[in-house]
Parts: structure tokens; C-alpha cells; sequence
């Protein structure tokens, strides 16, 4: 459970002990307080300007985005250099998951809901992490436009996740 302190979202969340699988019942030898108002949702949220129900909607629609692994691809490869001098080719493709299949069905489905009008703002505060400033400007629409229309969009995902 989440709780509201000066103007933070602060929960504890496990860290998986060493060897064991995470889906295990036992109990987590540490937690760690982490601040959900960090990504922009969070801090509308912190703020009052989005409700409960909308910021779930869209942690759930980022849970998605990020199970999927639909972002760009940011790190280096630390794979050993070749050893021998034979020329190598690019490496096979990685197999995508049942999870990460599921999730990107479940992530096109709901932005397929919300609609092309709302969909976009969306994308860009709950999944690209954009503040609505920067939103705002990219998309051409003028200040404090994008927290109305990230609202509406916000309660069609809710709706199309039934959360009450």
C-alpha cells in the first residue's frame, strides 16, 4: 500500500533474496522504500490531478509497455570479443516469451480502446515517462491541454481494465 508524504508516493516493495525464485512464498529478508511519484503518472498523482483509479489504470497499461519489452533497447552488449578471426554474423533473434507476447497483445488492445485521439498522450506521460510540458509541445496542443485530455483518456483505460 502506497502512502502520500510531502508530496511523495512512498511504498515498500521486496527484494528477492539471493536463490530464490520470485514466485516463492517465503518472506523477503529486506524491503525497500521506493518513491512512485518519480515517473510523471506518480507525480500527477501526488499532486491530486489524477485519481487512484486513473493512475492504476496506467501503471498497469506501463506494466504492459515494459513486460513486452516495446521500449527502445538503450544498453551495450558485453559479450566477450571473438577470439578466433573468422568473420561472425549478426546474432540469432531472441524467441519472445508467452509473457511478453501476451503483454504486448494485452498493451495494443488497450490503446486500440482508448482511441487514436487519446492514445497518444498516453503514450507518451504513462509509457515514454514525457512530462505534459514536453507533451504538450510535441504533440502542438497548447498548456494544460494534455492533463484534460490525459484524464479522459486515463478513464477509458480504467474502463477498458475494470477498475473500479
Amino acid at each position: 500500500m502506497a502512502r502520500l508524504k510531502d508530496n511523495r508516493l512512498l511504498a515498500e516493495r521486496p527484494l528477492p533474496r539471493d536463490g530464490r525464485e520470485r514466485g516463492s512464498q517465503a518472506k523477503a529478508a529486506r524491503t525497500v522504500t521506493v518513491n512512485l511519484a518519480e515517473s510523471p503518472l506518480g507525480w500527477l498523482m501526488a499532486r491530486g490531478m489524477i485519481t487512484a483509479r486513473q493512475y492504476n489504470a496506467g501503471e498497469r497499461l506501463r506494466a504492459d509497455w515494459e513486460r513486452a519489452q516495446l521500449g527502445p533497447s538503450v544498453t551495450m552488449c558485453w559479450d566477450a570479443p571473438p577470439t578466433a578471426r573468422i568473420p561472425r554474423g549478426a546474432p540469432a533473434a531472441v524467441d519472445p516469451t508467452h509473457a511478453q507476447i501476451s503483454s504486448k497483445a494485452r498493451f495494443k488492445a488497450a490503446v486500440a480502446e482508448v482511441g487514436p485521439g487519446l492514445s497518444d498522450i498516453l503514450w507518451r506521460i504513462v509509457c515514454a515517462g514525457e512530462g505534459m510540458r514536453d507533451a504538450e509541445a510535441a504533440l502542438g496542443w497548447p498548456a494544460r491541454a494534455g492533463r484534460l485530455v490525459l484524464g479522459l483518456a486515463l478513464d477509458r483505460l480504467a474502463d477498458y481494465y475494470r477498475i473500479g
